[in-house]
């Protein structure tokens, strides 16, 4: 098995157009357990002369819980052979079930206190420094809302200061 190895940011090696093609994880603990959902949208940029990630996440989903009730969260990405468990854990909720465990994931703790998982190629550590529901006022291109927001269920931003990232050797 692989070991881990820590990055610096102006290190990493990941091209944020291509990422649209990968799913990552989102995850937080929260009161000794974890919740992870996978995403694929979100960016990487700068903010407040910070390193920063933002993703998005709708209300209805059981990890918002999570990220709200913490101040870390981890985005943990996978080589391809991981497909079937990233769709899983997109699919079903740990509302209803133990989908980490039924996943095969391995969970681990960044500083005993931020969740990750052993398996993947990339982790991002990730501290909170914003959050800010989406507003449909605030949208310039309606069709968006056509396509993206039926339900009328916009996402909460949240834009967090990169604090350690791992990449596997």
């Amino acid at each position: 098995m692989k070991n881990f190895r820590e990055e610096d940011v102006k290190d990493l090696q990941l091209n944020a157009f291509d990422l649209k093609n990968k799913w990552m994880l989102i995850t937080a603990g929260k009161d000794g357990a974890v919740n992870t959902m996978t995403a694929s949208w979100g960016g990487f940029g700068v903010m407040w002369g910070k390193d920063v990630v933002f993703v998005v996440i709708r209300p209805q989903r059981y990890t918002k819980e999570f990220i709200d009730g913490t101040d870390s969260f981890s985005l943990t990405f996978f080589d391809e052979s991981f497909k079937k468990q990233l769709s899983y854990l997109g699919r079903v909720s740990g509302r209803d079930e133990a989908k980490i465990e039924k996943a095969g994931l391995t969970v681990s703790l960044n500083d005993e206190k931020t969740p990750y998982f052993k398996d993947a190629e990339t982790v991002i550590f990730a501290k909170k420094l914003f959050a800010q529901p989406l507003n449909e006022s605030s949208f310039l291109d309606t069709d968006i809302i056509d396509r993206w927001y039926p339900e009328k269920d916009f996402h909460t931003l949240y834009i967090a200061e990169v604090t350690k990232i791992l990449t596997k050797d």
